[in-house]
């Protein structure tokens, strides 16, 4: 029986040169249109990060697990994003095309390997796009007084909320990238001006007390986690958790990681820059620092206010309980408002990682290339529609629950696949212009790599198995269509027929 000459003549390890990655974006009908600069992709990267997590997830980590170390969790974290932001820079910026880490990987890995990536990009986006509409969806009942955008049709949990943003958000990124840049400029604003309102009033109720002490000694656990809701670590080791002390400073390290997630979307974008080689990582660098300040400085700010143990002892803490227990009730509407602006634009900009991630494997035959045709506007509109259509149902019919540790586990896997192609870029590809090069090769990567699998580590033994199971569904989807279908592929049967015909002539 013949052998599909594509998956016969290739391997699942070829990999796509950068020359050809970069030769693609110029093919017709599915050239993006460059209109961004480092400015926009800054607020890019600002509008992701900042969400409703530094309004939330502050509060709740340091009365259950840090105490006033909050802040250096937030650091610890920041470290690591940082680590890995660098190695993105250096790829973003050799090669400027769409996709991210799933372009990087088919250069140094090859293909299989980048599928998995992208498949892995897939899971993260989505389901975070749809985690954080519905969040949207209860700030926007908080903030106008109603009772949340959920609406009961025929016995059915429709959540309308989630619909409106997912659905405003699909037609700014379908009509232009540098429209939708505008519209998270101006929420960006916004939010950022809560956080910093948050903390200018927030300084004066700090209590020199409340810092004390700032590592709390370290108590047993007390969430009852047991089986697979435990960390994979504690899995391993058979060691049991513990809240406060240093082990609990790590922890909430792997928490607030989640309020970082998101600058790497900044390099989805390359394709759409003006001059990649320099603004890349400028856009990703500035975004990350400005973050990290803000958050730093708010977790500083809260642990001042209240004393840890009010904050545990509370219901559901967040920002507004510090500023309620100091008797500044009308901060709680303010908090409210800016997590809505920071949710809105966390939508965006998670909608369009996902288009483009998509419009990248789509261009290479992983996916069907029909969707990656661009519209008069150089927009992926096919891919926008059918992205928006899959998160709004999402998100307004089905029960998220518990699935945000997915998007941690699919980020840091990213991250850990783009530390390590540095690493084998530099070897395979001297040669390579560079805009950026990432300091201290191949010690420097080596410690991302190792920080993010710490933090893999302690994620829950329930998110490792559901990421499994996602990616073998992945590997069957390659080695049915993928592969049979990959541009590559293709290319070398062609360029493997042309030469035995030649051959043939000559013998």
């Amino acid at each position: 029986m013949a052998q599909d000459p594509i998956a016969q003549s290739t391997s699942r390890w070829r990999t796509k040169s950068v020359e050809q990655s970069i030769s693609d974006t110029d093919e017709p009908g599915t050239r993006l249109r460059k209109d961004l600069n480092w400015w926009d992709l800054t607020v890019f990267g600002v509008s992701v990060v900042i969400g409703a997590g530094i309004f939330t997830i502050t509060a709740s980590t340091a009365g259950n697990i840090t105490g006033p170390a909050i802040s250096i969790s937030f650091i610890f974290a920041a470290i690591a994003c940082g680590l890995a932001a660098l190695c993105y820079a250096e790829f973003a910026s050799t090669v400027p095309v769409a996709g991210s880490a799933y372009t990087f990987s088919y250069a140094t890995f090859g293909e299989f390997v980048a599928w998995i990536i992208g498949w892995d990009l897939i899971l993260e986006f989505a389901v975070a796009a749809a985690v954080v509409a519905k969040g949207w969806s209860s700030y926007l009942g908080t903030v106008f007084g109603f009772g949340g955008g959920i609406a009961d049709v025929g016995g059915l949990e429709l959540d309308w909320g989630a619909l409106l943003i997912i659905t405003f958000v699909t037609a700014i990124l379908a009509y232009g990238t540098k429209l939708s840049a505008g519209v998270s400029l101006a929420v960006t604003t916004l939010k950022v001006a809560v956080v910093l309102l948050v903390v200018s009033v927030g300084a004066f109720y700090i209590k020199a007390e409340n810092y004390s002490p700032f590592i709390p000694p370290a108590e047993a656990g007390g969430d009852g986690a047991s089986g697979a809701e435990q960390s994979l670590f504690s899995l391993i080791t058979g060691a049991e958790g513990s809240n406060y002390g240093w082990y609990g400073l790590l922890a909430g390290a792997s928490i607030v990681f989640f309020a970082f997630i998101g600058f790497d979307i900044v390099a989805t974008t390359a394709e759409e820059t003006k001059n990649p080689q320099r603004d890349i990582p400028r856009g990703i660098l500035a975004s990350l620092g400005i973050v990290t300040v803000l958050y730093v400085a708010v977790a500083v700010v809260l642990s001042g206010m209240v004393n840890y143990t009010e904050l545990r002892d509370s219901e559901s803490p967040n920002l507004a309980t510090a500023f309620a227990l100091n008797g500044v009730d009308w901060a709680a509407k303010v908090i409210s408002i800016g997590a809505l602006a920071g949710l809105t634009t966390v939508v965006i900009v998670l909608v369009l990682g996902q288009t483009r991630v998509l419009f990248a494997m789509s261009r290479d035959g992983l996916l069907p290339r029909q969707m990656a045709k661009t519209g008069k506007r150089g927009t992926p509109v096919r891919i926008t529609l059918l992205v928006g259509f899959v998160v709004a149902v999402t998100a307004t019919i089905f029960p998220i629950g518990n699935l945000e540790e997915m998007v941690n586990i699919g980020t840091l896997f990213a991250f850990v696949m783009v530390s390590a192609g540095v690493i084998v870029l530099r070897r395979t590809r001297p040669d390579l212009k560079r805009g950026f090069r990432t300091p201290f090769v191949p010690v420097l990567p080596i410690l991302a790599i190792i920080a993010c699998v710490w933090l893999m580590l302690n994620l829950t033994g329930l998110t490792w198995m559901r990421f499994g199971i996602w990616m073998a569904i992945g590997v069957v989807v390659y080695f049915v269509y993928g592969r049979r279908h990959s541009m590559v592929g293709r290319r070398a049967a062609a360029a493997s027929s042309s030469s035995s015909s030649a051959d043939s002539a000559s013998s």
